[in-house]
């Protein structure tokens, strides 16, 4: 940030200002006030040029501790930083505060510790040692509290606002890394992403990026463990609840809302409850153990299951014709249903043939919700003929034998015997007109 900079850069002739046993060599000087006015100018190119002469130049300085200083600062100016971290992690090895123990040290340190802190979160990939250095220089960075000297109690105020920043920043970022890296692999490691999020979540409940990339995890886990899709859900719609930017005021809240909404309706199948798991989610970084959703599959199959348990000839029926309409739809009458008793039918009289006594029955089972006229669809062969007219428009119930079946048009047909055709309403036959005779002329 630029409060630190501005301060880092103005103190840093007071940084190295020759302690009793430490001395400038004859022209030393002059390379080290070139190597100031090029960080005090921001120009980190002119600055690394001049340091490498200073290096070359004078190899054995006293002020090689400070050199080093001044190149992690270049290298993080020039945004290269691995380079800063490489050369940070042995100096906040040997301790900063026994290399710079004079006032005007303090300066240094804090240069050493902002830059160092401010690179590891650069790195996308960042070993165990670079994690090493940058973890202790957060540590130490949000645990400074020396004021700088010359510098007003309101300037160090805002200072030390921009520490915490730069050390939180650093710190969230290294507990982000193990699931990270385990979701870079290829496959992801779902599980250590998983484990490494929950263990980052638990010591940062406030972030909402690590609820976020927990989700994914948990998203990417369920794709063989579909149990794992309740907590994503969670996860997600906390991310979106507190803080829909992530932390990151560029990102699109309105897009991240929508995302954790629709995953939300994608598992459950509407946005029923949807508000109330809102509110829920504020109260814990983590679900129960026991959290889950509804999906629309449970709700679908409970659905099902009542429509059987309400309706079980029409249920029947319903399982018989998807078999025989789908494309194997002759293979399973020949195999599966053809001679087979089948349970009692429900359906609807549309048809009888002849009309007089008939010996088949024509009927329809049409659908609850149906808009459209019954269509004929099961054809009943009786046994004997009916004695009278049965009345069409009306319920019957029967049991059966499927003995033949054709798909185009639908029908499948029945036989069975007339005592096992029930609800028929039978009616005396029409009698036939006399005929009349007409007499020849």
């Amino acid at each position: 940030m630029h409060v630190l900079r501005s301060v880092a850069v103005l103190a840093i002739v007071c940084s190295i200002a020759p302690a009793a046993e430490k001395q400038l060599k004859p022209g030393e000087s002059d390379v080290y006030n070139d190597v100031a006015k090029d960080l005090g100018g921001g120009n980190f190119t002119k600055s690394l040029a001049d340091l490498d002469m200073w290096q070359r130049k004078f190899p054995d300085s006293d002020f090689k501790d400070d050199r080093s200083a001044l190149y992690i600062q270049t290298y993080a100016g020039l945004n290269q930083p691995q380079k800063a971290l490489d050369i940070a992690g042995p100096l906040i090895e040997r301790g900063l505060n026994t290399l710079f123990p004079d006032a005007a040290g303090q300066t240094t340190i804090l240069r050493v510790l902002y830059n160092a802190a401010g690179a590891i979160g650069q790195l996308p990939n960042p070993s165990s040692a670079e994690i090493a250095t940058g973890s202790k220089a957060a540590h130490q960075l949000l645990d400074y509290d020396k004021p700088l000297p010359g510098v007003t109690a309101e300037k160090w105020a805002e200072v030390r606002i921009d520490m915490r920043d730069k050390a939180g920043a650093a710190l969230l970022y290294i507990a982000m890394v193990p699931g990270m890296q385990a979701m870079a692999k290829q496959p992801p490691d779902c599980a250590v992403a998983v484990s490494a999020y929950s263990k980052a979540l638990a010591e940062y409940p406030e972030k909402t990026v690590l609820s976020y990339e927990l989700g994914r995890a948990l998203n990417c886990e369920s794709r063989t463990q579909p149990e794992k899709q309740a907590p994503a859900v969670y996860e997600f719609l906390r991310a979106a609840v507190l803080d829909p930017s992530l932390g990151n005021p560029k990102n699109d809240k309105k897009k991240i809302e929508a995302f954790a909404d629709s995953a939300y309706v994608r598992v459950h199948g509407s946005d029923d409850g949807l508000a109330q798991l809102k509110q829920r989610v504020r109260q814990s970084a983590l679900p129960p153990a026991d959290f889950t959703i509804v999906t629309a599959r449970q709700i679908a199959e409970a659905a099902q299951a009542k429509f059987e348990h309400d309706n079980p000839q029409l249920a029947l029926w319903m399982k018989i014709k998807a078999e025989l309409v789908d494309t194997k739809g002759e293979e399973y009458f020949q195999t599966q249903l053809k001679d087979t008793a089948v349970p009692q039918l429900k359906g609807w009289l549309i048809d009888a043939k002849p009309t007089c006594r008939p010996k088949e029955l024509v009927v329809a089972i049409p659908l609850p919700d149906a808009t459209t006229a019954p269509q004929a669809e099961i054809t009943l062969k009786l046994d004997k003929p009916l004695t009278g007219q049965p009345e069409l428009q009306t319920d019957v119930q029967w049991e059966g034998v499927p003995s033949g079946f054709t798909g185009e048009p639908f029908m499948l047909t029945m036989d069975t015997a007339k005592e096992k055709v029930d609800g028929l309403k039978m009616m005396p036959c029409a009698a036939a007109a006399p005929s009349r005779k007409v007499r020849p002329r």
